[in-house]
């Protein structure tokens, strides 16, 4: 067997042994690899030849691949914020690693790297302390124009974000971004004391530099789409950017990546070449000449890369590029997929908590697409043809991958993308280029060289603004459908013959339509069914939203929390885990009372989801402030004993004061309360809202002494979070619950759930939990018991337990 392939064999298992540490749920000790290593070693000896070799080398492989991440990972893992420091005010020095952006609630947000904790003593078990903060200044003294070098006082707590089977984990991305705590500042000062070395001097020079070009855009309506492109600066991009981009599929443009540095490295590339035929043969031999290219390609993408941030999306697109430039100068003779291969080995290296990107899998699938087609046609093809084969084969063979990622893939993208990417590449990044030496050398004709760029990305961000205007259906095709589209796409696209690419589309689309993966969104209403009635506590934060199923029937009990442009809960949790449980249609959603925590994100939800029928406490209130549409039917809460969403399934529903409109309450006590019996009564879930104790008592009086005939296993939610001025000693006492599920944020100001609240549940011998350090909970009621799972504790390695 050949060196080369040996080495693709190592750098190919390498990359496996990375990309299988993130699968575990706990880090193996130190010592394991070791030992695994001996365990390989031994068997391979008795192995001859040039297999035994190639075995032991891919083993090897593996386990170093898989020891170097770990290494990385525990030494990461060391530096988090130690428990017994969170919710304390601690002083700290350090500079600001990164450029101040505006959040919510008038706040600015940065990074902060601590280079000296005052008063304070690392913790007794031997961790460290955290060298990277993620910060929010709030107050009327917070300013994006904050000194480089500081001393704060800061209350800090861990990573922390919600876990749920599906959807963004904020936690992950705080771990991937190696931020050992976040918090708020309470005080600052500027610290010169502070020693500002190379990586201080680097990030103050980028904040001067992205300052002065907002300050130089000023006002210009495409300023932050200018300040995005050139400097890789996206603080100042609102959410109706965001809005645009997403649903034409084309954030990757506005993100400095392989494209942006692609056509540096081109632009770079085709000048440097210019310059140096100009020089005299002897000075400047081939081979010379190639290895000047190369490296002065590499120094023009290197800075612009420092220039754009040096992001990670930045940093791994570096190393693809400068392998590209070497492969195309050096290498050659060999197969696009070595360089590939190369290519994934050093981001994995260099960076392994790559995997833990969904840009590092969209990158390389979309390298290795391209690769694939273009190096497997059997003849060469136009320029225009070849685009729209990049791009058919993108769309195809990504789909299964972002269903993976749990993310959509628009079909408006595709149309899109077709006219956008040679745009950008041809006319507006060559553009944006251009008009940034312009402004270096001739600051004095900013006006006219900001003013053409602007005119320029005002017809572009135009285009994209009709694109998304066009609302197309959104494909939902099941994952046997999008494999088998992604094994049907290349071979139509590789193989030249007409007659085969006709019959195989057709076949293609017939079968896809048969197995129902041209369905669009909306119009398939049917829910996957359980055979045992399950029920869903979502980790939503501060807020609220539970999920029962019966059968094939839905029942939504509130939508938790939404902040615009900040957070929102049907889109980070409600939306990709009710699409991954295979539900279409919410039969009846509940909206306990009209609070923000607990009615936020309502026109999204009816955006991806049918809903028969709506009924809240404060059914007008929740029509005014949620803005849905005015013929949109909320009723009043369920006054029907009978009333039920789901047939055999006994459901009744309580309000205080319902009868009498005069009297009825507003806010936290109309929440409607609901009460589910399952199995013949023998399980009972209670799910209160925000009620208070007066009307926790007034809920007892009214139920029937004859519904206590048989003791069930009883679930209850803790009303209005677990606050103190809930879940009196009448209401712990008279229920009796088995178990007890609380909904909050995690450190959060509130201080929910609040100490005598656990202490009275816990002294009835409840099962309490937490959403907080639970995660997401799922009860499954069988007719043997309910059987509970946290998602957290189920949750990669680098989820924090809270034990």
């Amino acid at each position: 067997m050949s060196g080369s392939f040996r080495a693709r064999i190592g750098l190919a298992c390498f990359a496996c042994g990375v990309i299988l540490l993130y699968r575990l749920t706990a880090l193996p000790p130190s010592y394991w690899p070791i030992l695994v290593m001996g365990l390989v070693f031994l068997p391979a000896l008795s192995l001859s030849g040039g297999q035994g070799r190639v075995c032991w080398l891919a083993l090897a492989s593996v386990v170093a691949g898989f020891a170097w991440a770990a290494w990385h990972a525990e030494a990461r893992l060391e530096t988090r914020l130690p428990s017994a420091f969170e919710g304390r005010e601690l002083d700290v020095s350090g500079y600001v690693c990164g450029v101040p952006e505006p959040g919510s609630f008038q706040s600015v947000r940065f990074p902060f790297c601590v280079t000296q904790w005052h008063g304070t003593q690392p913790d007794p078990a031997g961790q460290k302390l955290p060298s990277r903060l993620r910060l929010a200044w709030y107050g009327d003294d917070a300013s994006l124009q904050v000194p480089t070098r500081l001393k704060l006082t800061v209350m800090l707590k861990k990573p922390h974000g919600a876990v749920n089977p599906r959807g963004f984990r904020y936690e992950s991305w705080l771990f991937r971004q190696n931020y050992g705590a976040t918090g708020t500042i309470r005080a600052a000062g500027e610290d010169t004391s502070v020693t500002c070395g190379l990586h201080c001097h680097y990030h103050q020079w980028r904040r001067s530099a992205v300052d002065g070009l907002i300050q130089r855009l000023g006002s210009t309506e495409s300023g932050p789409l200018i300040a995005s492109l050139m400097l890789g600066y996206r603080g100042q991009l609102d959410p109706s950017h965001w809005q645009v981009l997403k649903a034409t599929g084309t954030i990757h443009l506005v993100a400095i990546s392989g494209l942006h540095l692609g056509l540096v490295a081109i632009g770079a590339g085709f000048l440097i070449r210019r310059c140096l035929v100009w020089l005299p043969e002897p000075w400047m031999p081939p081979a010379r000449s190639r290895l000047v290219l190369f490296l002065l390609v590499c120094l023009a993408s290197l800075v612009y890369a420092l220039a754009a941030g040096f992001s990670v999306p930045t940093r791994r697109a570096l190393i693809m590029v400068v392998v590209g430039c070497w492969w195309v100068l050096h290498a050659r003779r060999g197969p696009a997929s070595d360089a590939v291969l190369l290519a994934l080995f050093l981001v994995l290296f260099i960076d392994p908590f790559s995997p833990l990107d969904q840009g590092f899998w969209l990158s390389f699938g979309a390298v290795g697409i391209l690769t694939l087609v273009f190096s497997g046609l059997l003849r060469p093809t136009a320029w225009w043809r070849g685009l729209i084969l990049a791009q058919v084969a993108i769309f195809a063979l990504l789909w299964p991958i972002l269903a993976f990622l749990d993310q959509s893939q628009p079909l408006v993208g595709f149309f899109a993308n077709l006219v956008a990417i040679p745009l950008v590449s041809l006319l507006i990044m060559p553009a944006v280029f251009l008009c940034a030496l312009a402004m270096v050398i001739l600051p004095w004709a900013d006006w006219l060289i900001i003013g053409v760029l602007d005119w320029l990305l005002q017809g572009f961000w135009w285009f994209l603004q009709q694109a998304a205007n066009l609302h197309l259906p959104e494909p939902s095709p099941d994952i046997p459908e999008l494999i088998g589209a992604a094994v049907l796409v290349p071979m139509a696209l590789i193989l030249p013959f007409r007659g085969y690419r006709l019959a195989l589309g057709l076949t293609g689309m017939i079968w896809l339509s048969a197995a129902g993966g041209l369905w669009f969104g909306g119009s398939d209403s049917v829910n996957a069914s359980v055979s045992q009635p399950e029920i869903w506590v979502w980790d939503v934060g501060q807020g609220l939203s539970i999920l029962v199923r019966h059968g094939d029937r839905v029942l939504l009990y509130d939508t938790g929390p939404a902040l615009e442009g900040v957070y929102s809960a049907v889109e980070s949790v409600l939306v990709p885990n009710l699409k991954a449980l295979g539900i279409h249609r919410i039969n009846t959603l509940v909206i306990s009372h009209a609070d923000g925590d607990h009615s936020g994100g309502l026109p999204l939800l009816l955006e991806n989801f049918e809903v028969d029928s709506i009924v809240s406490g404060e059914p007008d209130r929740l029509a005014e402030s949620s803005g849905l549409a005015q013929d949109l039917v909320i009723g009043p809460c369920p006054t029907d004993s009978d009333w039920s969403f789901a047939p055999g399934l006994v459901t009744s529903a309580w309000q205080l004061g319902r009868d009498d409109e005069a009297t009825s309450p507003k806010g936290n006590d109309a929440s409607c309360v609901l009460t589910l019996s399952f199995n013949k009564g023998r399980k009972e879930l209670i799910l209160s809202g925000d009620i208070s104790v007066e009307t926790e008592l007034a809920f007892l009086a009214e139920q029937s002494a004859a519904a206590a005939e048989i003791d069930p296993y009883r679930m209850v939610l803790a009303p209005h979070h677990g606050s103190r001025t809930s879940s009196s000693s009448e209401w712990v006492n008279r229920l009796a619950p088995d178990l007890v599920l609380f909904t909050a944020g995690y450190q959060h100001r509130y201080g929910h759930p609040h100490p005598d609240v656990v202490a009275r549940y816990q002294a009835a011998g409840a099962q309490l939990l937490n959403t907080a350090t639970s995660g997401a909970v799922h009860l499954l009621v069988g007719p043997d018991g309910v059987r509970v799972t946290e998602t957290r504790e189920r949750a990669p390695f680098w989820i924090d337990r809270h034990r």
